[in-house]
């Protein structure tokens, strides 16, 4: 099983980019990146550092590039 590519914990929170296509994933995936607020690959956003953020981020890391600010 791959390592989780979520970064240490911060209080900020954290810099997803869509790296990948969600094209051939599986529904609920889609509505996760959706929910993440990405539509379009290389699609930056910066989001809270909440466990339903990490949750959202593990279902969908093979898509995602994660940083933290």
């Amino acid at each position: 099983m791959p390592t989780p590519k979520i970064p240490k914990i911060t209080k900020k929170g954290f810099v997803i980019t869509l790296r990948r296509s969600p094209i051939g994933t599986p529904q609920k995936h889609r509505l996760v990146l959706s929910g993440l607020g990405l539509r379009k690959i290389r699609q930056t956003v910066t989001r809270p550092n909440t466990p339903q953020v990490r949750g959202m981020i593990d279902k969908v890391g093979y898509l995602l590039e994660v940083q933290p600010q």
